[in-house]
């Protein structure tokens, strides 16, 4: 550097300073680089944080592998294989994925933005080479087995159903369904490749509510599926919130940080209003529906999201599961504590603490989970004249017990006062 742009710099940044200013400078000097190096170790550890994380529930190559390794060998068929394994027009883009057990990525399909969803084996359990991989992934396409007739494979399917779903009566017209599913080539028969495939589709809990509950307005449209991998509609807003801190920052970030700033960024009332209205009607469709009962045994914001037209969509069904499943899980089931009486992460029956074992019938019902979640989403920044009456009525419906004597009845008259009080607001205006 020049003499005189040195001289230039000196008078610039130490002349207007006092002297006794410039005596401590070399202390402000450590302080602040101390401070640098603590910022750039913070920042490296997040992202290196960042990089463990996607490299271990990020592994949608291995899944594409098996996918495509099958198709080519003629064991599985579905509706997408050509465009995901020959074509390459439906490509796994960027990673989703909360588990390295179950793959989620998002695409661009027929221009149109969808997720692709697709389960591998805990890598823990495999040795890590890919001939391993898929000699355990074969297992899901054991059944049918070669000779098995229509007829059969129709009767496989109704005792699936049964087992999962209950007995209903409209079993059989949810077995057409899945049969007209499975013919891809829609040629009225259904092929051994794409038993296969539909079989082990099945036995994915989303996939199974997906197409039970395909024509309700809030679950995700089934798009295609290959094998075990399946392509769904993708939901704009994948959260009621839109600030998630990860769980290795939880820690050091503090609550009411993250909640002030989802307050912030949140859509605006009547929107916020219009989603919930959403999700009540989602915990109408599933509560007495054509192919019996659901619970919600995760409500979590992460799992309901909404489009661009703030129109509520459930974007994880995992966490939703039948009253028959729930049952059985529960019936006969040893405990010492209520806690032993839980099914997912909170359908909790009573423990019977004299013979030891669970009541099946869980406590807690689907409308009061929902409030609960409500009760944050909802009041912040709601019209002042509207405020005590929501506060009242979301009150009332937290405390819906499933023990309760008439609560089906109870419970339809709390859903239905919700939502006509946040209707009477909104309706006839822009957000409705």
């Amino acid at each position: 550097m020049p003499r005189a742009l040195r001289r230039l710099v000196h008078l610039v940044l130490f002349c207007p300073l006092s002297k006794g200013l410039q005596s401590r400078l070399p202390a402000i000097k450590v302080k602040y680089l101390l401070l640098a190096w603590l910022g750039i170790l913070i920042a490296s550890w997040v992202v290196y944080m960042q990089y463990a994380s996607y490299s271990e529930l990020c592994r949608g190559h291995v899944c594409h592998m098996v996918i495509c390794d099958h198709y080519k060998r003629g064991i599985i068929a579905g509706s997408t294989c050509k465009a995901l394994c020959d074509q390459r027009t439906l490509s796994l883009q960027h990673c989703m994925s909360t588990s390295s057990t179950h793959q989620v990525y998002s695409a661009l399909w027929k221009e149109r933005p969808v997720l692709i969803k697709c389960g591998i084996v805990d890598p823990v359990k495999i040795d890590g080479a890919p001939d391993s991989v898929l000699r355990q992934e074969m297992s899901l396409f054991d059944k049918p087995t070669r000779g098995t007739s229509m007829d059969e494979f129709k009767e496989m399917l109704h005792s699936y159903l049964k087992a999962h779903l209950g007995g209903q009566s409209s079993l059989s017209t949810l077995v057409d369904r899945v049969i007209t599913l499975a013919d891809v080539n829609q040629d009225g028969k259904v092929s051994l490749a794409e038993a296969k495939s539909i079989w082990a589709l099945l036995q994915i809990n989303e996939f199974l509510l997906m197409v039970a509950l395909q024509e309700k307005e809030h679950t995700p449209k089934l798009l295609g599926f290959c094998g075990d991998l399946y392509v769904t509609e993708r939901v704009g807003h994948s959260s009621l919130y839109r600030v998630e801190v990860p769980h290795y920052l939880q820690a050091v970030v503090p609550e009411a940080l993250s909640s002030s700033l989802n307050h912030w960024l949140a859509p605006a009332w009547p929107r916020r209003a219009r989603i919930t209205i959403g999700l009540l009607e989602f915990v109408e469709e599933v509560f007495h529906g054509a192919y019996g009962s659901f619970l919600i045994c995760d409500a979590s914001p992460l799992h309901v999201g909404y489009n661009a037209k703030y129109d509520c969509k459930m974007v994880n069904l995992h966490n939703v599961a039948s009253e028959a499943v729930v049952r059985g899980f529960l019936k006969g089931r040893r405990c010492e504590t209520n806690a032993d009486c839980t099914y997912g992460r909170d359908c909790t029956a009573t423990c019977d603490r004299l013979v030891k074992q669970c009541n099946t019938e869980v406590v807690q019902p689907n409308l009061a989970k929902v409030c609960v979640l409500l009760q944050d989403f909802l009041l912040f920044g709601a019209p002042t004249d509207l405020r005590g009456d929501l506060e009242k009525q979301l009150r009332t419906c937290v405390t819906l017990s499933g023990l309760a004597s008439q609560m089906e009845v109870h419970h339809s008259l709390v859903l239905n006062n919700l939502k006509t009080l946040l209707w009477k607001k909104i309706s006839n205006t822009q957000y409705s």
